[in-house]
């Protein structure tokens, strides 16, 4: 089968490190897709191991669609006998970029009436409708260029509700996009000697979480269900190899530094709510502080935030004095790497320091920037500095 693993902007190149960490070199991007070959074992293994990808999907087929005959046509000439059952409850997911079937809602409508039809001439029991009652099945629509692709998303809900997360303080980070973050950091938990990693805007705690979860090679879909599990196409047991394979990788009784802030109670208490559903709240530590307070006798360790925006003009003026003093606090651990997520156009101007790398991501679809700071390198055994870079 060939499967695509749709990733958000900006991160397609931590998700293909991901995908190559898993034992799958081969997987170019495309249109925000990275599409492998593989089959049933290969999609439960990306749904249960996978940081920063979005889903997994079961790529159908492509075709050329100008009208709704055209995508009538070639919906229905699919073998969804193969795929669907007749009581499956069909969901459709679509999204039309520079074609002439623009109208999302409708395509999606005519390719549904193609999958009950096909149903029907094809599974041979003589009906007509169904009531939808068996497992859930969402199909996706992509209208590009007047191309059509159509596919099946194993995973459901999205790859990023891990189950930690029932409680969330405001704007919380995606769970995707905070391991990405800890995937493009320095932060290197399986390296000797281990540096500490810190967030002193914790909020709802996903970046400590993330990184915990990383450092100790818990999975982050080992505990969540999918919608391919449901449907008789697929082999029974291929799920729960995978969630074996997870157990006996991870590393739960080892030593960590990974600690979280924030000045708000109500976030901790949410942050600590988080960790403990995670599996690792004996692992991390938070605590009520401001982060202006922040300070570490430990070299070298690394900092990940995503601090107010100040969207609102009323917050403009006290989000710039926020930066101004957390690149104050910052510039005290100057053996310290920072990499702050913010929408803020002017962040280094009040932060005071010129950023030493930048990249354009999303945050709940508003563009941001993640800024890194890098800190002093630490020396190497041998002399000189290390290079990590």
């Amino acid at each position: 089968m060939q499967l695509l693993i749709p990733a958000a902007a900006g991160l397609e190149g931590v998700v293909k490190r991901q995908l190559l960490s898993l034992g799958y070199p081969k997987a170019p991007a495309e249109n925000g897709r990275l599409a492998l070959e593989g089959d049933w074992e290969d999609v439960a293994r990306l749904n249960v191991f996978l940081r920063s990808g979005e889903r997994v999907l079961i790529k159908l087929s492509e075709f050329p669609a100008l009208t709704f005959d055209d995508l009538y046509d070639g919906v229905y000439a699919l073998p969804w006998e193969e795929w669907l059952r007749v009581d499956s409850r069909i969901l459709m997911d679509g999204k039309s970029v520079q074609s002439r079937l623009a109208a999302v809602k409708a395509a999606g409508g005519v390719a549904k009436k193609a999958i009950i039809r096909r149903l029907a001439d094809r599974g041979k029991t003589g009906r007509r409708t169904f009531d939808e009652s068996g497992p859930r099945t969402i199909v996706g629509l992509s209208l590009y260029r007047d191309r059509a692709t159509v596919t099946l998303d194993t995973s459901g809900e999205g790859l990023h509700k891990r189950g930690y997360r029932d409680l969330a303080y405001t704007a919380p980070l995606k769970e995707t996009l905070a391991a990405a973050i800890v995937d493009l950091s320095l932060w290197n938990p399986d390296a000797a000697p281990e540096k500490p990693f810190a967030d002193v805007f914790c909020g709802s705690g996903t970046l400590v979480v993330e990184a915990a979860m990383k450092a100790l090679h818990i999975a982050p879909g080992a505990s969540r269900d999918f919608d391919f599990a449901a449907w008789e196409c697929a082999p029974a047991g291929v799920l729960g190899r995978a969630r074996e394979e997870a157990e006996a990788g991870e590393r739960r009784e080892r030593k960590i530094d990974v600690s979280g802030s924030d000045i708000s109670p109500e976030a901790v208490s949410i942050a600590r709510r988080c960790a403990r559903r995670a599996g690792v709240a004996d692992k991390v530590r938070f605590s009520v502080a401001d982060a202006r307070d922040f300070s570490s006798a430990l070299p070298y360790g690394v900092m990940a935030c995503n601090p107010p925006y100040g969207e609102r003009l009323s917050d403009a003026d006290s989000v710039r004095l926020l930066y101004a003093d957390f690149g104050k606090m910052f510039r005290a651990l100057p053996d310290w790497s920072a990499y702050v997520l913010t929408s803020a156009p002017d962040f280094e101007r009040f932060f005071g320091r010129r950023a030493d790398r930048k990249k354009r991501l999303f945050n709940a679809n508003l563009p941001c920037t993640l800024y890194t700071c890098f800190g002093a390198r630490p020396p190497r055994e041998n002399g000189g500095e290390e290079n990590e870079r």
